[in-house]
């Protein structure tokens, strides 16, 4: 029979007092109970704890040994409801965010800075992977709520859309599509394409606009980030498709040329959480924040 923590209560408050009888009255239990669970801690105990001088009860060495940790146990547990308590009025503790890589270099930073700042209690760690990473570590129950782009391949993930999106395709300005600006199918087809690693929901929906067309694609490179990707191409290695969002300051300053093509790349960003979820406060904050950032 494990040790329970009402024996733990009934040890610590019959060695604060030293009677059984101010004990009980303290625990609002009988004294017989306070007796019956003394007497059973010390059978599991393998030796008595305590000295008994007629109604006085005092520790003896093993007694003095175990109380720190029983109190130390007792006090972890207190901190645990006071945390519950707590939590339920405000948001405490640590929620695990995960993001696909272009929502989580480009959009999340400044939305966990400014959760944050809004509650002094609360944190929100942020992963940053690929889709498919993300959608594996929330299934595995690893984080709390995910960011992604397209809807999961998981029956156990629900999205729901929370900004709109669009790809574009970048080429660098000496690259021979720059100055004309725009590519048809047949240029799409025969490009050498810079693009990220299977498992990103940026190549998956550029593959899936192309399928549409009929179109199939060569990937001359395969890289892992979005910034390998623009530097790649605005050394003239081939074409990349990215968000505008991570696009956006090369393409103002001239370092990157966006093509137009006949491709609907246009996409929805959503949040992702599992089925069975039950919102804590923690989460149900972070949520309104996300929320009051989107644009469904």
């Amino acid at each position: 029979m494990p040790i329970t923590l009402r024996q733990l209560e009934i040890f610590d408050k019959v060695a604060a007092c030293g009677h059984v009888t101010q004990a009980s009255r303290q625990l609002l239990l009988t004294q017989s109970a306070v007796s019956m669970a003394i007497a059973e801690f010390e059978r599991l105990a393998g030796a008595p704890l305590f000295e008994r001088q007629g109604r006085r009860l005092l520790l003896n060495d093993r007694g003095r040994l175990i109380l720190p940790q029983a109190r130390e146990v007792l006090q972890n547990i207190r901190k645990i409801e006071q945390f519950l308590d707590e939590s339920a009025v405000q948001p405490k503790g640590v929620l695990q965010v995960g993001a696909s890589t272009t929502i989580g270099n480009y959009l999340l930073p400044a939305l966990v800075g400014h959760f944050s700042h809004l509650y002094q209690t609360a944190k929100a760690q942020l992963k940053v992977g690929n889709a498919q990473q993300i959608e594996e570590d929330l299934e595995r129950g690893e984080l709390d709520i995910g960011l992604s782009e397209g809807l999961p391949h998981a029956r156990s993930l629900q999205a729901e859309p929370w900004r709109h999106d669009e790809l574009v395709l970048v080429v660098g300005p000496t690259h021979a599509w720059a100055s004309r600006r725009e590519a048809t199918l047949d240029m799409l087809a025969g490009a050498a394409w810079i693009m990220r690693e299977r498992g990103s929901g940026t190549r998956e929906i550029f593959e899936a606009a192309l399928a549409k067309k009929g179109v199939d694609c060569r990937v001359a490179l395969e890289l892992g980030h979005t910034e390998a990707i623009k530097k790649a191409a605005e050394a003239g290695l081939g074409v990349g498709c990215l968000s505008r969002m991570a696009a956006q300051r090369e393409l103002e300053h001239g370092w990157l040329v966006e093509i137009s093509s006949p491709l609907d790349l246009r996409r929805t960003l959503v949040i992702l959480r599992r089925r069975s979820e039950q919102s804590t406060r923690l989460l149900q904050a972070f949520l309104a924040l996300l929320k009051a950032e989107g644009d469904y």
